[in-house]
């Protein structure tokens, strides 16, 4: 119903809010194109808030949907992004602000496009074509270089001009190809296999001196992205377009930003090799130089030294040492002679002392019978027994004529003939 109202009732703000609320509320849900100029996903809430602009007029409306519905989209919506989307108009009462709330989100011209390379890429993606370890080094200097362009066209020379002004001489094999509409990809393909075939090529350049998205559409081509993987010759990709990035720059071994940034790449650059060149002879010869001061440096501190300056002072040196060591053993050795000789006649004297014929120089005897036994009592030689007297310088034969006992060992006093 329509609100009665006059100046003496006028209806407050809130009725004026809640009416129009319910009459955008049975509204449908509409149809709308347009470009997303802004997006906001504030942390925590579940509903993101975007900005929808009117293509060719200064017209834009809120709008938001659901986290849920925004992170499901493939590939994700970007600011920029042209798209259709089922909306149903909604009023916010409380801030009094018209907005439309999002139910289904699709991307239209170039954005379906863009997303259908995208899936592309995820799919190639995950078979591992793109992995970094799949990455071929570019030959230092190749013997012969590949190159797939369009018949003279600026990137072809380019590539040639730069490529031989930096390294003269480079040969080129060139494969021409379309580098742009339906037969593109075909032709390229054929192009790359021609020159895969030659095994005198060392690298492979493609290149195309840039584009509309929808020109470089066939450098996307499944068909193509696959033909470069197999190939065994390195790759570089020089496609010439930096804000959009078409899949061959993913599966080359090396992307290039321009077609002279590939001849960069693919060549040295033979002022710098010889700069480099002459830099390392330099290098080495200051190298050697100062090894060569330091070694004759260390030789003359050797022969400054007293010892090698005059090498027989070691020896004089050692000859004393020598002399005072032989002098040293005949001392030790003739006093060692002497206390042995001391020993000697030491022990000598002692035996001697203690020698049965030192006892009988002092005029002793010893009496033995013809057994050869040492008679030590007169009962052992009766009278007319024979005896042996050994004395100091020889023996005596001798006979007993009769024995006398020792009165002071006998205790009696008795006379008799001394025995012989």
């Amino acid at each position: 119903m329509a609100l009665e109202t006059s100046l003496e009732q006028p209806a407050p703000v809130r009725s004026i809010a809640n009416a129009l609320s319910g009459w955008i509320d049975r509204l449908g849900a509409v149809w709308v194109e347009g470009q997303v100029t802004q997006v906001s996903r504030r942390p925590g809430l579940q509903t993101v808030f975007m900005t929808l602009r009117d293509s060719h007029a200064d017209i834009s409306v809120n709008v938001t949907c659901a986290r849920s519905l925004f992170d499901s989209l493939n590939p994700p919506l970007v600011e920029g992004a042209s798209v259709v989307m089922h909306a149903k108009p909604s009023y916010y009462a409380n801030r009094g602000t018209l907005s439309l709330v999002a139910r289904d989100i699709r991307m239209v011209g170039l954005g379906e496009l863009l997303a259908r390379l995208e899936r592309r890429r995820q799919l190639l993606a995950a078979e591992g074509l793109f992995a970094p370890e799949l990455k071929r080094q570019l030959p230092f200097l190749p013997d012969c270089v590949g190159l797939v362009t369009a018949p003279k066209s600026a990137a072809e020379r380019d590539v040639l001009d730069n490529a031989r002004r930096r390294w003269p001489a480079v040969r080129f094999e060139v494969a021409h190809a379309t580098m742009q509409g339906q037969s593109s990809a075909a032709t390229v393909i054929a192009a790359l296999q021609r020159l895969e075939a030659n095994p005198a090529v060392d690298v492979i350049v493609v290149a195309r001196g840039g584009g509309s998205v929808e020109d470089l559409l066939p450098f996307s081509d499944e068909g193509l992205i696959r033909q470069v993987h197999s190939m065994r010759t390195p790759v570089v990709s020089a496609i010439g377009h930096e804000p959009d990035q078409p899949l061959l720059d993913l599966v080359a071994d090396v992307r290039a930003s321009t077609p002279t940034d590939a001849a960069k790449l693919v060549v040295p650059d033979m002022a710098e090799e010889l700069n480099g060149v002459l830099w390392a002879h330099g290098r080495v010869r200051s190298l050697v130089r100062a090894f060569v001061e330091r070694e004759q440096a260390t030789l003359d501190a050797l022969r400054s030294r007293p010892a090698l300056a005059d090498p027989r002072t070691l020896l004089d040196a050692r000859a004393d040492e020598v002399a005072a060591l032989r002098d040293r053993a005949r001392r030790t050795l003739s006093h060692r002679l002497d206390r042995a000789a001391d020993d000697v006649d030491h022990h000598r004297a002692r035996a001697r002392a203690l020698s049965p014929l030192a006892t009988l120089q002092r005029g002793y005897a010893v009496v033995q019978d013809v057994d050869g036994h040492v008679v030590t009592s007169i009962e052992a030689l009766p009278a007319g027994a024979a005896m042996t007297v050994r004395l100091a310088d020889g023996r005596v034969h001798a006979e007993a004529t009769r024995t006398e006992p020792d009165p002071a060992l006998t205790g009696t006093d008795a006379s008799g003939d001394d025995d012989e």
